[in-house]
């Protein structure tokens, strides 16, 4: 899923290589992901008109026709965007294209049809856009002081919580916690103010050197994921980069958490235990991987 680094630089690209540029021609070739909520037809509300600006606002990226209408694109799990020449072979899953007059397509692909692209006057009739909470690089020390204490579940779950701060996913979750030096599955209530501070401290820290690190690589890529350099998440097995110790993973509702028990120690308790443990063939214990 992209998050607030690659998102951001993807934003950043477009401003750059989008904005000034005329929508010539547009195809939804699958709707199934196109949400239209505004009252006219995509013809008149498209064609020939101009991006003015392209926002980010947690996961969304904001695509801005002058004033109004916005291109509002949520990419979910797998939704991309490719900046494409015409004649560039369409991948399979390519939703909608956009031709601009610049010569470009910008094109958004969904293999698992999760993602969302709206064209609507308010940002507040897209699902999820209105309960974002401040943005996880631009949130005080002491506002997320404030924040957090409202939160009695696990830690993974709060930061991820696009409530609670809006951009962080599963995967830069894992990277924050593993920073921190604390146990994704600790309840938020035994975290020590020492801790909290830690933690916001490496949501900082990580999700600006991602960005900045994503920011290098991405050039007209950005339809690719730059995470070869994580160092816990999707790193089932491999030694931890601090410690050397096998990293783990525990599924819990299909998603998966990567962390090091010797960095980040700690024991499951309550629901997630219960959920992990039946996952689990036979024993049902959850064993260091």
């Amino acid at each position: 899923m992209p998050e607030l680094p690659e998102l951001e630089v993807v934003k950043e690209f477009l401003q750059k290589e989008l904005v000034g540029q005329t929508i010539k021609y547009f195809e939804v070739l699958k709707p199934l992901v196109f949400r239209n909520l505004i009252p006219q037809d995509l013809k008149s509300a498209l064609l020939n008109k101009t991006f003015a600006h392209v926002d980010r606002r947690g996961k969304f990226l904001i695509l801005s026709l002058g004033s109004e209408p916005h291109l509002v694109i949520n990419p979910m799990l797998s939704g991309r965007l490719y900046w494409s020449p015409p004649e560039e072979k369409r991948a399979a899953d390519t939703f909608i294209i956009f031709g601009v007059s610049g010569g470009r397509e910008l094109r958004y692909v969904d293999p698992k049809t999760m993602g969302k692209v709206y064209l609507t006057n308010e940002l507040s009739l897209v699902p999820g856009f209105a309960l974002q909470g401040p943005e996880a690089l631009n949130v005080s020390r002491e506002e997320f002081r404030e924040r957090i204490k409202r939160y009695r579940g696990e830690i993974k779950g709060a930061i991820i919580d696009q409530s609670f701060l809006a951009g962080i996913g599963n995967a830069y979750a894992d990277e924050i916690l593993h920073h921190a030096r604390l146990y994704p599955f600790l309840r938020r209530p035994r975290l020590s103010a020492e801790e909290v501070d830690r933690l916001y401290d490496s949501i900082q820290a990580v999700l600006d050197e991602a960005t900045s690190r994503v920011r290098a690589q991405m050039g007209e890529e950005i339809h690719l994921k730059f995470r070869e350099e994580l160092k816990v998440h999707g790193k089932k097995g491999e030694p931890c980069p601090r410690c050397g110790t096998p990293i783990s993973e525990v599924k819990v509702r299909n998603r998966a958490t990567n962390f090091c028990r010797h960095c980040q120690p700690g024991i499951m308790q309550g629901r997630s235990r219960r959920l992990a443990s039946a996952a689990l063939p036979e024993t049902g214990k959850i064993k260091p991987k």
